[in-house]
């Protein structure tokens, strides 16, 4: 068993030390001599809100054994010398293609780092860097594409936080309301403003971006003043870089049997509209006791009073109990059809004084509760 174990040393040793002796690492290539596509100057009117991307493309570079080249973009301002480029990407297939498939939200994002601005049109240039091992190659062309960017920020803040004087939590950024992101790019708060200052931050640590409203736009940088006490729905949309600020009343509980409002739920704070001590009598039919509602929300768009209707995501329901799930609480924007969309009271809340408390808050699905005393 010796002899064999000895024998099998001997022969690894003697391939390790012929591999030492004979293989060189060869890192000699020539660079991409030509780029391909798109072609020099081409115009791109980006959309970084729809799937749209675009295909740069170049020849291979030569390794002189032959063996593979990885690549990587290089994206400058158009006075620049890729010594400081404002971005760089492997190409497609993890470095190995002669290709870069580029979304224009990347394109939008590089727009903006080559300082083009929103609605602005602006040049960027690009070449690409060839590789093999230590030995990297720019390409012996340059070219330059031309973009215009549409009306939003090229970077998104995956966070925004709502701060200032003037909010229900103060100045403190630590403390800072969240709002909610309702879809990408867009965010919005329920909230009480008093007399103060405020402004948005896309994080409520350290160093943040600002941003502010002004004329229906949402800009970087700046803040907003508030003037009186007033309840507002603030919308923020990055992706068109517009804002709204809706104010907000009262919420009345629509009772569909009697056609009318029982009552009138105030606004009590943190994004929670709220009443205690309300008796709900059901009305009486020939088929039995009819409890169907539903909520409006009182607004003011620019002055001019009107009503936005919330109620359930299914047109008809059944009597809720106790066990069922949270989610047939949650509200869903609906018409004012007087019976479509109903919630239905359960059973106990009938001649019963209830609390009513209705959450549009950043934490949870915009829902609401009945609490029977």
């Amino acid at each position: 068993m010796k002899k064999y174990i000895t024998a099998l040393t001997l022969c690894l040793a003697a391939i390790v030390t012929g591999c030492k002796d004979d293989y060189e690492l060869n890192v000699n290539m020539e660079p991409v001599e030509r780029l391909t596509a798109p072609v020099n100057d081409k115009f791109t009117k980006l959309q970084p809100a729809t799937s749209a991307a675009l295909s740069f493309e170049w020849d291979q570079a030569r390794a002189q054994d032959g063996s593979l080249v990885l690549y990587e973009v290089v994206f400058d301002k158009t006075d620049g010398d890729f010594s400081n480029p404002i971005g760089k990407m492997a190409s497609d297939g993890g470095g190995i293609q002669n290709k870069l498939t580029l979304s224009h939200k990347d394109l939008n994002s590089l727009a903006g780092k080559a300082g083009i601005a929103a609605l602005g049109t602006g040049k960027i240039k690009w070449t690409v860097n060839a590789s093999k091992g230590f030995n990297i190659q720019q390409a012996k062309e340059t070219r330059t594409i031309e973009v215009e960017r549409p009306n939003g920020f090229a970077e998104i803040p995956v966070d925004v936080f709502l701060t200032g004087d003037a909010t229900e939590v103060g100045a403190t950024l630590g403390s800072a309301l969240k709002m909610k992101a309702t879809t990408a790019g867009v965010f919005e708060v329920y909230t009480r403003l008093k007399d103060g200052k405020y402004r948005f931050a896309d994080r409520n640590t350290g160093t943040p971006n600002y941003f502010s409203m002004d004329a229906g736009l949402l800009k970087e940088g700046g803040e907003n003043t508030q003037t009186g006490t007033k309840v507002y729905r603030i919308r923020l949309d990055f992706n068109n870089a517009t804002a709204t600020a809706t104010e907000l009343g009262t919420i009345g509980l629509w009772f569909a049997p009697d056609n009318k409002f029982l009552f009138e739920i105030p606004y009590v704070g943190n994004g929670t509209w709220s009443i205690t001590n309300q008796v709900i009598t059901f009305r009486q039919e020939s088929w039995g006791r009819d409890e169907r509602y539903k909520l409006r929300m009182n607004v003011v768009n620019n002055g001019t009073p009107g009503e936005e209707w919330w109620g359930s995501a299914n047109a008809d329901n059944q009597r809720p109990t106790d066990a069922t799930a949270l989610s047939f609480w949650e509200l869903r924007s609906v018409s004012n059809d007087r019976w479509q969309n109903s919630f239905k009271f359960k059973a106990a809340v009938d001649t019963k004084p209830n609390d009513v408390n209705v959450y549009f808050k950043a934490d949870k699905n915009y829902t609401h509760e009945i609490i029977v005393k």
